[in-house]
């Protein structure tokens, strides 16, 4: 995935805008989507992401797991 991509998919996932999210994340592969899932959650949960950040991450798991996507939700 090329950085314009990447960002503009980062900048979707911490939307809080739970169209947006799933959206973003049903065009993933399955390998992407696991990969972002645990991102997601190390940013909810390790300690140096600013306190945004970490509400945004938390409402893209939300997001996902509330609407899983193909199956996959922050769960699996």
């Amino acid at each position: 995935m090329e950085g314009d991509s990447l960002e503009t998919l980062w900048e979707q996932l911490l939307s809080r805008q739970e169209d947006l999210i799933r959206l973003a994340f049903s065009n993933l592969t399955p390998e992407s989507r696991q990969s972002i899932l645990v991102h997601l959650h190390r940013m909810v949960i390790e300690p140096g992401w600013h306190a945004e950040q970490r509400i945004s991450a938390q409402a893209a798991l939300d997001a996902l797991a509330d609407n899983p996507v193909d199956g996959i939700n922050s769960t699996d």
